[in-house]
Order: structure tokens, then C-alpha cells, then sequence
């Protein structure tokens, strides 16, 4: 008997991607939802066997999908498919019914044993194949392709932090935008940092033709609590608040331009990481690269760790150069086999 597969993830890409991966001999017909929500609405009306989830999705995320799934009749076998990699994230998705976690991107021999070992697959008889009942993807931007490969760098980075603090890091979807530097401020302070003054961090990264910066934002709010965190007791004077910012970025740029650089198959090279400015408005932050900024491709992703009144904002600054570049070099995402 055909097995009714539903794929929810609001990334168009990460969609197409999985619809790629999965057995061709599977007898199964697969549908597509962009949210939790969404998903929710399909299989209280048609049935679902097997469901893969994503985690970080607006109007309804992974986690919420899960509850409500509980007290859902004949709900679904789910997997949990995410670039969120935390130990705590994998707790989280089984204490709430998943069967497995499965790792974006997926790796195909890993997703077919994933199929058998849970009994996914059906017995095959009177086997069509697999069918897509509706389109896994259309055409694709630069913005949605560096989403979705930014997402994944995240969630590789977060799990370090998470790791190495033994939290739980919340993980937003990125936000991906081609913008003046005036729209950059504006973006930052409507933003996480919207409130009281803020510090940074800047490191830049070229390799392959693609030149960016990393700059790490850190609300003033945030240092008593990291200070908490990293079990600091000390008085926070200058040079504490210094060793802090480079503590936390170098945890997590580091590991995300190392995943960023994975995906595109780049060894980036790096300049020594520099506090940008400390105890400043937003504007006034923004104004000490304002002429060489300009116009940029902005990824942002606000990190927040749960239980602690820490937040982040990580933005990567492509140079306008770049972006034929990237442009190319992410078209693997979109490719028809």
C-alpha cells in the first residue's frame, strides 16, 4: 500500500532537497506544507503516514507541530529534519514523539536507514514508485538559496555554544536581504538590539572571489548574564567585558563561516577578530564603517539562549562583488538531478 508522505519546511529549497534524497522505489506520494500550521490543517483532512518536519519555521515551528500533534487522531510517524543540531534539540523532538532527528542536508544512505529501521518503507507490493503530488520547488533567488545554507551554518554553530555552555540556544530563521547601509541600521534597530546601547565584534573572511564580514552585536544588557553563564565571578570592568565578547564570538563565528565554507566547498581565510565599538548607539556603530559598507547582501540571525536574558545579533556583510559569486556557487541547491 502507497505511503502518504507530507515534507513541511518553510524553505522552498530544503523542500526540493529532501524530495531529491528520498528512494525513488519508495510507493509513495508525497505533499508539501510551508509551516507547522499548515501541516496541521493537511493531515486533520487527509492521511499522513509519515511526516518530515522542520524545525525553525514561522507561524507554527517543529516544536509547537509536535504538541499539537499529540492529541491529533492517527497522527503521523514523524521525522524531525533540521539544521538545529543541539543535544537538547534531539531531547526535545523524541520527549515529544519524533522517531528520529535527521540532519539537514540529508545524507540519502542515512534518510533509506532511517526508512528501514522504522518500517517506512510498506511492503512494496504493486510498488508505482515515488510520486509528487505537487511541486517540491519553482525558480529560486540568491536570497532564498544563502537562507537556507545559512540555517544550516546556525545550527552547527549554536550546537557548539549549546555544548559548550550546556544550554539551549533559540534559533530564529535567518533574514536575508540586499540592502543600504541607511536600510542596515534600520535593520539592526528595529532589530534585537532596538534598546539601550550595544558592543560589537568584526572579523572579515575572503576566499573564492567572496569577501564578508562578520559582525557580532552584543546588547550591554547581555553581560551580566554572560558574565553568569561562563561562571565569571570578577567585578565586569573593560577588559572583562573585551574577553567576554571574544569568548562568545569566536564560538560562534567560527564554527558558522567553518559550515558556510563547507557547504560551498571555500577554506575561507580570516583577519583577526576586533571590538568594533563598545557602550554605543546603533548608529553610531553603523557609522564607523558607513563608507565602506555601502550597499551589501545582509544575512542576520539573532541568537538567544534560553533561561538567560542574553541575546545577539550575528549579521554577515557580503561585498556587492561577491554576489555573482555566491549566486554560482549555490546553484547546486536548485539543480534537477
Amino acid at each position: 500500500m502507497s505511503k502518504k508522505v507530507l515534507i513541511c519546511d518553510d524553505s522552498g529549497i530544503a523542500r526540493k532537497q529532501l524530495a531529491r534524497v528520498l528512494p525513488k522505489e519508495w510507493d509513495a506520494q508525497v505533499e508539501f506544507a510551508t509551516n507547522g500550521q499548515e501541516a496541521l490543517e493537511h493531515i486533520q483532512s487527509n492521511e499522513v503516514d509519515v511526516l518530515f518536519l522542520d524545525l525553525n519555521m514561522p507561524v507554527m515551528d517543529g516544536y509547537q507541530t509536535l504538541e499539537a500533534l499529540q492529541s491529533v487522531a492517527n497522527a503521523p510517524q514523524v521525522l524531525v529534519v533540521s539544521g538545529d543540531i543541539q543535544t537538547k534539540a534531539l531531547e526535545r523532538v523524541k520527549a515529544l514523539g519524533a522517531l528520529d532527528f535527521l540532519k539537514k542536508p540529508v545524507d540519502q544512505d542515512v534518510l533509506e536507514k532511517a526508512l528501514e529501521d522504522y518500517n517506512l518503507f510498506g511492503d512494496g507490493a504493486n510498488s508505482q514508485g515515488l510520486v509528487l503530488e505537487s511541486s517540491a520547488a519553482d525558480d529560486f533567488s540568491l536570497s532564498q538559496c544563502l537562507q537556507e545554507v545559512s540555517n544550516v551554518a546556525m545550527g552547527r554553530a549554536a550546537s557548539v555554544l549549546a555544548d559548550m555552555l550546556n544550554v539551549f540556544v533559540k534559533l530564529p530563521v535567518p533574514k536575508v536581504n540586499i540592502l543600504e547601509v541607511s536600510e542596515l541600521q534600520m535593520a539592526l534597530t528595529y532589530g534585537a538590539m532596538n534598546t539601550g546601547r550595544c558592543s560589537a565584534v568584526t572579523q572579515g573572511f575572503v576566499g573564492a572571489g567572496i569577501a564578508m564580514e562578520a559582525l557580532l552585536i552584543f546588547s550591554d544588557s547581555s553581560f551580566p548574564e554572560m558574565a553568569k553563564l561562563l561562571n565569571v565571578t570578577e567585578d565586569i570592568d573593560h577588559n572583562l567585558e573585551v574577553e567576554l565578547q571574544m569568548d562568545i564570538s569566536s564560538v560562534l563565528i567560527g564554527p558558522f563561516i567553518k559550515a558556510l565554507g563547507d557547504q560551498l566547498n571555500i577554506d575561507f581565510s580570516y583577519s583577526h577578530p576586533v571590538v568594533l565599538g563598545q557602550h554605543i548607539k546603533v548608529a553610531d556603530l553603523i557609522n564607523v564603517k558607513r563608507a565602506q559598507w555601502k550597499r551589501t547582501l545582509a544575512v542576520e540571525i539573532v541568537y538567544e539562549v534560553d533561561n538567560y536574558q542574553i541575546s545577539c545579533d550575528l549579521m554577515l556583510l557580503f561585498t556587492e562583488d561577491s554576489l555573482p559569486v555566491l549566486e554560482d556557487l549555490l546553484s547546486y541547491l536548485v539543480e534537477d538531478d
